[in-house]
């Protein structure tokens, strides 16, 4: 069984951030590096990019946001 490194409320408070924020991709990247970061992960700007793309094609989806912040999360 797989375990999520983050919450489903800090997810939801990280989705309507950016919902409200009206932010381009690569600035959906930086704010997804800044809530890994603390959170103690890091993240690479490239990774960052694609999560963010994904998300932004999923409509901000609660399930595809827990996914990529997990798939790109790394232990510092």
């Amino acid at each position: 069984m797989h375990a999520d490194k983050f919450s489903v409320l800090d997810i939801a408070e990280l989705r309507n951030e950016l919902l409200h924020s009206g932010l381009d991709a690569r600035d959906t990247a930086d704010v997804m590096q800044s809530f890994l970061s603390g959170r103690g992960y890091g993240v690479s700007v490239e990774a960052a990019r694609a999560a963010a793309f994904a998300v932004e094609g999923s409509g901000c989806s609660l399930e595809v946001m827990q996914r990529e912040l997990d798939r790109i999360a790394m232990v510092q």
